[in-house]
């Protein structure tokens, strides 16, 4: 099981903001695509009849003989959802989970990390047995929920996730992905396409074990985590093709989604650790994060 407790230390502190504007609505830590009068200026706009007369810089009417309001960008909460995959597939490698260990991480980290800001957080769990969904909150607990929730699922199944994409978009301004998309990833995909057309924020986040970058060099006998019945031996001849296999596949994967308008990254599992990752998905664009 991670450590949480470390883990939300080692993140206290880091901010999240909004990859653009965002609608506005109840006040929040996000620029709002709503313009306003608080007290972050930004431009000034000629007096209106019926304007708040306290708002008008009355150093620059004395200046200019002319009334401006002082504008500014209003500030919004991004109600942040977390959809977290549990198929199988996750829990490989089998004898540490190290997959789904760190994907439980980052689901819990980015959860702090919104939640900092004031954003509402929630979850939703694709898994065999049914969604299980947390709404978005604001509360104290919703942390320790999401853990909870967390700790209480065993990776199985292969179950689709992109109706847990679908829903929740319905609940979320952010939504995040956090898969091995080795299910339905053109179906998460086109859900994806969706929401950035309806003005949300996605994040695809691709969780990679280190052993599938790197397979073992002798023969081994894999079998297929979401049908136990499917086994191949992977030789040194089919490990050469299936290394270039991934790669290629991981590439295409990283071009649709970056191509959709989502903010694409791939964590290895065994190679980073889950606050650096957090650092490094939550860094403004073109912000480069050190090792």
């Amino acid at each position: 099981m991670p450590d949480y407790a470390a883990l939300l230390d080692a993140v206290r502190g880091i901010r999240w903001p909004a990859r653009s504007a965002v609608r506005g609505g109840i006040p929040g830590a996000h620029t709002s695509r709503m313009r306003g009068t608080s007290a972050e200026f930004t431009e000034y706009r000629p007096y209106r009849q019926g304007d708040d007369l306290g708002r008008i810089d009355w150093k620059l009417f004395a200046r200019s003989d002319r009334a401006y309001i002082r504008l500014s960008n209003d500030r919004a909460i991004l109600p942040t959802m977390i959809v977290l995959d549990a198929s199988a597939s996750m829990a490989f490698p089998i004898d540490t989970k190290g997959k789904w260990n760190l994907a439980a991480e980052l689901t819990v980290g980015l959860a702090a990390v919104a939640r900092s800001s004031a954003d509402p957080v929630g979850l939703v769990i694709a898994h065999r047995d049914g969604q299980v969904v947390l709404p978005p909150r604001t509360r104290q607990g919703v942390i320790h929920e999401i853990i909870e929730s967390i700790s209480n699922v065993e990776p199985a199944g292969s179950e689709p996730i992109a109706p847990s994409v679908t829903a929740g978009m319905r609940m979320g301004g952010r939504i995040v992905v956090i898969s091995d998309f080795l299910g339905d990833a053109p179906e998460m995909l086109a859900n994806a396409a969706r929401a950035v057309v309806g003005a949300r924020e996605m994040h695809a986040i691709h969780i990679v074990a280190a052993e599938e970058l790197d397979p073992p060099t002798e023969t081994v006998l894999v079998a297929d985590p979401e049908e136990s019945d499917v086994r191949r031996p992977l030789a040194a001849e089919a490990r050469a093709e299936y290394i270039t296999a991934f790669g290629t596949w991981r590439e295409a994967l990283s071009h649709d989604w970056s191509d959709a308008g989502v903010a694409y990254s791939m964590v290895i599992a065994g190679s980073e650790t889950g606050d650096h990752a957090i650092r490094r998905i939550t860094a403004p664009r073109g912000v480069a994060v050190s090792a």
